[in-house]
């Protein structure tokens, strides 16, 4: 799941930083990529909040897509801190790109969405306390049959274009759920992104490592660079298995700290976060 040591090392965001992050869908202009492309987005694209069955009760999600035509599907599993603005004005910077993208709320089974309205109301407000028996119920099968019963509502949408492949990204604990997703169904998930994503390496059988060979995705992993001081072998068998696998895998050290690919993350780093960015268009153009 996530690495809860290295998110409680984070330093929380300042008052003053989060009065920059205010106006447009939780992003403002100290974050301009995001801020601009939610604002370049607005008149193009059909947002709503939906929900249908899921494992263990209703998942609830966001779901933004051009308001024309049909689109490969992105599925985004958020970090430890749920689904809230940063990562709708992520799905809606991505679906501006042609995409038609679901945000899972992945606590769906206690609480629904918004369960923290950003990073630093879950580090000021117990966070790691309200989450962690949620996160218990994120079991492997429960993760499984949650990733099918999302395919098939956005193979049953208009605006998803069920000839080309599915990609998925996660983000912290949303790492492992990319690669069991993928796993969960093979046929129509072709591209996978981890950011900053824990506990993928393992020696349970059900760990994402070793669900690579079920999958017929092409992945990106993207490694924060204090995780990757505390495990440093992850990284070379990572690529060892998906060799082993016959997977395509950019496999990859970025600098930042772990969680620095969110925009109300206290350690997003601007320059690093767009190159990650770039490498998951590059990822989705050549594999969906």
């Amino acid at each position: 799941m996530c690495e809860l040591d290295q998110l409680n090392e984070m330093g929380r965001v300042s008052r003053r930083q989060f009065g920059a992050i205010g106006a447009v869908a939780g992003l403002g202009a100290a974050f301009v990529p995001w801020a601009a492309a939610n604002a370049q987005a607005a008149g193009g694209l059909t947002e709503t909040m939906v929900s249908f069955p899921a494992t263990g009760g209703t998942m609830d999600a966001f779901f933004v897509h051009p308001a024309q035509g049909k689109h490969p599907a992105v599925i985004i599993w958020p970090d430890i801190a749920g689904l809230r603005d940063a990562f709708k004005a992520m799905a809606r910077r991505l679906a501006a790109q042609g995409y038609s993208v679901l945000v899972a709320n992945p606590f769906y089974q206690d609480a629904p969405a918004p369960q923290f309205k950003d990073f630093d109301d879950f580090r000021s407000n117990g966070g790691f306390q309200k989450v962690g028996p949620w996160m218990q119920k994120n079991t492997f099968d429960a993760v499984t049959g949650t990733a099918k019963a999302i395919v098939a509502w956005l193979d049953k949408q208009p605006s998803v274009d069920t000839a080309k492949g599915i990609g998925t990204q996660g983000y912290c604990m949303g790492g492992p759920f990319v690669v069991r997703t993928a796993a969960a169904v093979p046929a129509r998930v072709k591209a996978a992104a981890t950011f900053h994503g824990g506990g993928l390496v393992g020696d349970e059988p059900d760990a994402p490592i070793k669900l690579l060979p079920k999958t017929q995705a092409s992945y990106l992993i993207a490694i924060a660079k204090n995780d990757d001081a505390q495990r440093p072998g992850d990284k070379d068998a990572l690529k060892e298995a998906a060799a082993k696998a016959g997977r395509p895998a950019e496999i990859e050290v970025y600098q930042g700290d772990h969680g620095w690919t969110v925009a109300d993350s206290p350690v997003y780093v601007e320059a690093e976060a767009e190159r990650a960015w770039n490498r998951l268009l590059n990822l989705y153009k050549t594999a969906l």
